[in-house]
């Protein structure tokens, strides 16, 4: 299984199993350059982006991201595209169950996937071109901490999630995604709600040798225009001013976009070619499923994987500032173990109604509990069996002046996405 924030502290596989397995495998994920990506939020959109910059430059890629929408193929992508995921599964199999067999114990399906991704990129890259490594949960004890000091390690806004696993305040979570930070690595923070967690950073950085930048002293953005489909922004730094353009939506995607440039620019000093217009094309032609992503109009339909209160405040800042509409209704469902209140009350501010759904998922909450812990926040809470039934019943509702948004769960995402766009929903999301 995965590692699970609603199942155990303890995580199913650890660290030494995790490089034990690597070693059966001749210990693929050495011979590339690395950037190792954590956070709270944002880390998935940061290392497309970085990925997007190098491969405009003209670098081999390799990228490992999770989880997924739809595909485990997403996870694991070989110069933008896709891999034959069970194509290398057979490869590697045997390690796996040697390892599963000896006195290391249970190897998770996160682990698989990691070993999965430096084998099939050894196979493609050998010893040329860089990695972009998303980590899976927190820092120093994620199956990703296999490297002895990444080229790069970004580390993007921490809050509270996982808090089970992690700790109960941001100092501690940040402790354990610092763990990340090697001896000789550039270590690129993004600006930080908690001043408190840049000062554990700084301290990591001077216990290990690493070299700091802070985004928010070297670079500053403005954005332009607005639009459904995506939106220009300035970025203001090294080298002055530049404008640039996304199709995400979000002043949060902007900040990203800004740490992707802040990174690029390491990515200079460690060897890769990239020129301005590489890093521009890089950002312009990076598009993530499942973040504000507008899947239809009269009335607007979004989805959107705010899965903690952090993530769902930003995702209240996009509808309001990015997109025109009347009344909102949010379609809701939630895994267990995510702070459903604190959700709640982010999102209360402009709802019309929320629909809590249940989903295929045994962790996930039953839309009664959902629904219960609402009900003081709403004006309008309903129940609905799934997301496909949610969506139907505010589009009930709805005018085309109105707005509905599905959000709360990768999970309800992936069935959004398969109900409007016809997308296919294949394996394990966490």
């Amino acid at each position: 299984m995965e590692r699970d924030s609603g199942a155990s502290a303890s995580p199913p596989m650890n660290l030494a199993s995790m490089r034990s397995l690597l070693r059966r495998l001749g210990d693929p994920q050495r011979g590339r350059k690395t950037v190792h990506v954590t956070g709270t939020n944002g880390k998935g959109s940061v290392s497309a982006m970085i990925e997007g910059i190098l491969r405009a430059a003209g670098e081999r890629t390799a990228l490992f991201t999770s989880p997924h929408l739809h595909s485990y193929a997403e996870r694991i992508r070989i110069d933008g595209e896709p891999v034959d995921v069970a194509e290398g599964l057979s490869a590697i199999r045997p390690a796996v169950e040697a390892e599963q067999e000896s006195a290391g114990g249970t190897v998770s399906t996160f682990g698989v996937l990691t070993a999965l991704f430096h084998w099939v990129t050894r196979d493609a890259l050998g010893d040329s071109g860089w990695q972009v490594v998303e980590v899976g949960l927190g820092g120093s004890f994620d199956a990703t901490n296999v490297y002895d000091g990444a080229e790069i390690v970004v580390i993007m806004p921490i809050g509270l999630d996982h808090t089970a696993i992690l700790g109960d305040t941001t100092v501690e979570i940040a402790r354990d995604k610092a763990g990340i930070i090697g001896r000789n690595s550039t270590c690129v923070l993004a600006p930080q709600p908690d001043p408190a967690v840049t000062q554990v950073v700084r301290e990591r950085c001077r216990e290990v040798g690493a070299e700091l930048r802070l985004v928010e002293e070297e670079w500053s953005t403005e954005v332009l225009e607005r639009y459904v489909f995506g939106q220009s922004f300035l970025m203001h730094g090294l080298g002055g001013t530049r404008e640039f353009r996304t199709p995400m939506l979000g002043a949060h995607q902007v900040g990203n976009a800004a740490t992707a440039v802040a990174v690029a620019h390491e990515l200079r000093d460690c060897g890769a070619n990239i020129d301005d217009e590489a890093i521009t094309g890089g950002i312009a032609r990076t598009r993530i499923a499942g973040r504000l992503e507008v899947m239809g109009q009269d009335p607007l339909l979004v989805a959107d994987g705010a899965h903690n209160p952090a993530a769902a405040a930003i995702l209240v800042e996009g509808l309001r500032e990015y997109l025109e509409w009347r009344r909102c209704f949010f379609v809701l469902g939630v895994m267990g173990g995510k702070d459903l209140p604190g959700m709640g009350y982010k999102l209360a501010g402009l709802s019309s109604g929320v629909w809590c759904c249940g989903l295929t998922s045994q962790r996930a909450l039953d839309p009664a509990e959902m629904a219960f812990e609402l009900a003081s926040m709403m004006p309008q809470v309903e129940q609905a069996g799934s997301v496909a039934e949610g969506i139907e019943e505010a589009r009930r509702q709805a005018t085309e002046a109105d707005l509905i948004c599905v959000t709360g769960s990768l999970y309800a995402v992936a069935e959004a996405r398969s109900v409007i766009l016809g997308k296919s929903v294949q394996g394990h999301k966490s």
